[in-house]
């Protein structure tokens, strides 16, 4: 990519199963370059799902690990995708049902921003507290893999006095912090993340959206950061 700023949305979409055109809205609205998705649609078809909703976006389905997974627009050149499953070894309990939680992920790559080489990373941690901590370990472990600085966003399911934001902060990068994120009816806990190597410039914008479509959606609010280059 040759501009001078590039257009990151993070968004978890709840499956791709609330309201799909209020949806579609909110994305066009923030025409981002490149999406970040969480709980992408899954299971039966999960391909073709993925790439009928990036369509939806005006968007192009290019990497996924487990339910996270990364759209373009047209022009956007991602280069150098790695994923990372992140097994789950901790039960999640729900009122009485007990489960084993499905696997997580993470998978990012590479885009050249004006003289910039950066990447772009998502991911989406568990329920459970002592597992989010082997997740993100693991999550920032494929972020130094790709040898640039780095923008890592998601759902951390875990609020900023939690240990996942502290090591973040040990690593060194820099929160954008954008105020609650969930529920997206009611905002009340800040439990999404977008983080950046301190080499990057970047800030988040407003979002441009109406209340009843971000509602409406699904059940988080997004992120949309603008990342500048050299």
């Amino acid at each position: 990519m040759t501009g001078r700023t590039l257009r990151v949305l993070s968004y978890n979409v709840h499956r791709w199963g609330d309201d799909r055109t209020a949806l579609a809205r909110v994305v066009k609205a923030c025409a981002p370059d490149v999406m970040l998705v969480q709980e992408a649609p899954t299971w039966f078809g999960t391909r073709r799902k993925r790439r009928a909703m990036a369509a939806t976006f005006g968007l192009r389905y290019v990497a996924a690990s487990a339910r996270n997974a990364i759209l373009v627009a047209d022009g956007i050149g991602l280069t150098g995708i790695r994923g990372r499953r992140i097994w789950r070894p901790f039960v999640r309990r729900r009122l009485n049902f007990i489960a084993t939680q499905l696997p997580g992920g993470a998978v990012g790559g590479v885009l050249v921003l004006g003289s910039t080489r950066l990447a772009v990373v998502v991911c989406h941690l568990g329920l459970h507290p002592r597992g989010r901590i082997h997740e993100i370990t693991q999550v920032l472990t494929l972020c130094r893999s790709f040898g640039t600085p780095y923008l890592l966003a998601g759902d951390i399911n875990e609020e900023p006095d939690g240990p996942v934001w502290k090591l973040l902060a040990e690593e060194g990068l820099l929160d954008l912090d954008a105020g609650p994120t969930f529920n997206s009816t009611t905002p009340h806990k800040r439990i999404d993340a977008a983080v950046l190597s301190p080499q990057l410039k970047g800030r988040l914008r407003h979002i441009p959206a109406t209340k009843p479509d971000l509602a409406a959606a699904t059940d988080h609010l997004p992120l949309l950061v603008e990342l500048s280059g050299g």
